[in-house]
């Protein structure tokens, strides 16, 4: 199954009965996808880079589920790579009551990202048509008297049509996820919470009775998607049964979502250029010589290009095109392995991701012998992958079986 199977544009129908939820796609197991995951965090976390220094447009990714289909599993392990400066999740519990003496829309509009931001909405204005709905809440609002006899809930439809139009149009794109967890998995998981004493917080007697309303619920989300689908605001319906579908399958969505926004680096303008190239041959010249050694050791080190003497760039004898001679890129993809050799410097995803992604994408493109040989026997691509594959597994337990029944919310 393509990307498009699990994608509503408003071009064809939802029905969420006829919707496998135990669906793993292609993958007979996590093994098979784990490679293709880690490629997503990476691509996911340079892009995510450009974005912010661009500068252009903003995204909001929602999240909707039933409890404990894995949303906060989910945010945590698809967006652990990117930098807190342009990420922000917002969680919309119950409305307070100086929010419900508003429209229900108005306390989404302070979450909106700025420019170049990514905001992640860990269920959203949404709710409004779906607990909403199921409970009939609409029904204790004070409305004036020419509301009365209106269909609010097919009018919000309408509102949240017209209000993610409007977004889309000022620059702001919204990207809709739906994790899909199945009635009796989501018991299994509500089983292992009240069974394993670490997880007991996570439920409560009020989700138990939400169970009651499962057919409810489902026939709300599936009207919610098939009246709110549009092609520039698309709903996905993700399969939920399996943590590590659903995690995959949801950092494709955000690669893809990256992918068509395209975003790059600005480039500097040239008066600006040759400044900054003036103010670095006059820090360069402050250094000394002991400062020059170890600006240069700094530079075979960690830059990419490496291996450049800090003599000839003072001196501009580097040009862009020697910059990017196929030797010098080699040499500074090897840099940054022989870094991640250094174990002690491996802390947590964000450090692997990080120092990967910092390697120009034309680079993770050499041959196979020189992608699998070990850098002076410590680390090969397979370990750096494995590492990263254990960083995400959930608690730091090992998540081995094909059907884990533990998951958040």
């Amino acid at each position: 199954m393509g990307m498009k199977d699990y994608c509503y544009d408003g071009s064809k129908v939802f029905n969420v009965d006829k919707f496998d939820c135990d669906s793993t796609g292609e993958f007979k197991n996590r093994e098979e996808a784990v490679d293709e995951f880690i490629d997503n965090l990476v691509y996911i976390n340079k892009a995510q880079q450009k974005l912010y220094s661009e500068r252009k447009e903003g995204v909001i990714f929602v999240f909707q589920a039933m409890d404990a289909a894995g949303k906060d599993g989910v945010i945590r392990t698809v967006f652990s790579t990117l930098s807190p400066h342009g990420v922000k999740e917002y969680c919309f519990k119950v409305p307070s009551s100086e929010e419900k003496s508003h429209d229900f829309l108005w306390r989404f509009w302070s979450a909106l990202p700025p420019k170049g931001f990514i905001s992640i909405f860990n269920r959203s204005y949404y709710e409004d048509v779906l607990v909403g709905k199921v409970h009939e809440f609409y029904k204790n609002d004070i409305v004036p008297d020419r509301m009365k006899g209106i269909d609010i809930i097919k009018a919000r439809y309408g509102q949240i049509n017209e209000y993610e139009k409007y977004l889309y149009s000022t620059g702001t794109r919204i990207v809709k996820i739906f994790l899909n967890v199945s009635k009796d998995e989501q018991a299994r998981r509500f089983i292992s919470r009240i069974d394993t004493q670490k997880k007991n917080w996570k439920v409560s007697p009020g989700d138990l009775r939400e169970r009651e309303y499962w057919d409810q619920y489902m026939e709300a989300f599936e009207k919610m998607i098939n009246e709110t689908s549009t092609k520039d605001s698309p709903w996905y319906v993700v399969p939920a049964d399996h943590k590590w579908f659903a995690r995959l399958l949801v950092s494709r969505i955000v690669r893809k979502t990256l992918e068509d926004i395209d975003p790059h680096y600005p480039p500097l303008e040239e008066e600006t250029e040759k400044s900054l190239q003036e103010y670095k041959k006059a820090l360069l010249a402050s250094l000394g010589d002991k400062g020059m050694k170890k600006a240069e050791k700094q530079l075979t080190e960690f830059s990419v290009p490496n291996l450049i003497p800090a003599e000839m760039i003072q001196q501009d004898m580097i040009t862009k095109q020697e910059l990017e001679d196929e030797k010098v890129r080699k040499s500074g993809f090897k840099a940054v392995r022989k870094l991640l050799a250094e174990k002690s410097m491996i802390k947590s995803v964000h450090d692997i991701v990080e120092a990967i992604g910092n390697v120009p994408d034309e680079e993770l493109e050499v041959d196979k012998e020189e992608e699998e040989a070990a850098i002076e026997g410590e680390l090969d691509t397979k370990s750096i992958r494995e590492s990263l594959r254990k960083m995400t597994e959930d608690d730091g337990e090992p998540d081995t079986e094909f059907n884990s029944s533990e998951e958040d919310n």
